[in-house]
């Protein structure tokens, strides 16, 4: 379903409503516009919802807007996917169809509407019902600018799975860390007070900026040139960030814990190829992981194993159609 029938829905606009009756979730509401797609499949498992969150020609280009509403109704679990990565196209200048309405974050700018590529997420979730966001990395092309605010509202009793990571853009095509910026913001509130917030800005110096430094130095040449955001990831070629909260995802994170403590730290010569780390919130009610790895495909398998205990809470059927 990519619309609700005769509702006239704002361009780049989503909603996701879903509640329980008896065993199964039905969403009361599932409706999206152009850019923005959204499909769900038939689930077996019972109280356990799929949607795969899209785009109309397989990315977004410079200047799409894209807002989504998520409403998890009370007992459900709705598993947020994607297809592919995200991809981001590069930053061209014009007016789109998808950039014609007021968005809502303060960084909005009549020049930024035109170049920069935005999405934003307001979830709401009820007691003891959970979340699991876990789509496939963003790909940032060359030159493109990406922007992206997730935030979620989580009822006494309620889970959440947030998996937020971004890679090096398409290294098949010469690309390594070669867009203009990525800016991620992600807020956690459980009963209306804050747990976490987590904020990510990559931001290529460009050649304005490298202009701008050395106008201001009276001897230019002294001044070291900016370093790029190549130099300054290297050698990783994608960086994660994971959020689990609630009681749905103890099993997971008692399992991350008893793994995170037989890490041994010792001085290497050569950097590591995977790299994690694990650190608690809210006084150990949440967990956050924070991952890199060399190739997106050794984070991609790393998660894959270290959730799998979510297997037990969603369904074996339902889990695997995460990472593939």
């Amino acid at each position: 379903m990519s619309s609700t029938a005769g509702e006239n829905i704002p361009v780049g606009t989503g909603h996701i409503t879903c509640d329980l009756h008896s065993s199964t979730v039905v969403f009361s509401k599932l409706s999206s516009s152009y850019p923005l797609k959204l499909l769900s499949p038939r689930v077996a498992e019972h109280r356990v919802a799929i949607v795969y969150v899209m785009s109309y020609g397989g990315g977004l280009v410079g200047g799409d807007c894209m807002q989504l509403i998520v409403e998890v109704g009370k007992e459900c679990k709705l598993l947020l996917l994607s297809q592919g990565s995200t991809k981001v196209f590069k930053t061209r200048a014009g007016n789109r169809a998808s950039t014609r309405f007021k968005r809502s974050s303060p960084q909005a700018t009549p020049t930024s509407l035109q170049v920069v590529t935005t999405q934003s997420m307001e979830v709401t979730i009820a007691p003891d019902s959970a979340l699991f966001l876990l789509p496939d990395p963003v790909t940032c092309f060359r030159s493109a600018s990406y922007t992206q605010v997730q935030t979620f509202h989580l009822a006494g009793g309620a889970s959440l799975v947030l998996l937020d990571w971004v890679t090096s853009g398409r290294k098949s095509m010469g690309e390594d860390w070669d867009f203009l910026r990525y800016y991620s913001i992600n807020e956690v509130f459980v009963e209306g007070r804050r747990v976490a917030r987590d904020v990510l800005l990559l931001d290529n110096p460009s050649l304005d900026t490298q202009t701008a430094s050395e106008s201001c130095s009276s001897d230019p040449t002294s001044r070291s040139p900016l370093r790029t955001l190549k130099d300054r990831l290297a050698p990783y070629s994608c960086y994660a960030m994971l959020l689990l909260y609630g009681p749905q995802t103890h099993g997971v994170v008692t399992d991350l814990q008893a793994k995170y403590r037989t890490i041994s730290i010792f001085k290497r010569t050569t950097p590591e190829r995977f790299l994690w780390s694990l650190t608690p919130v809210d006084d150990d009610k949440g967990t956050v992981i924070r991952a890199a790895g060399v190739d997106t495909e050794d984070v991609k398998n790393w998660f894959r194993e270290a959730l799998r205990g979510l297997e037990a809470v969603v369904g074996i059927d339902e889990y695997r159609k995460v990472f593939l």
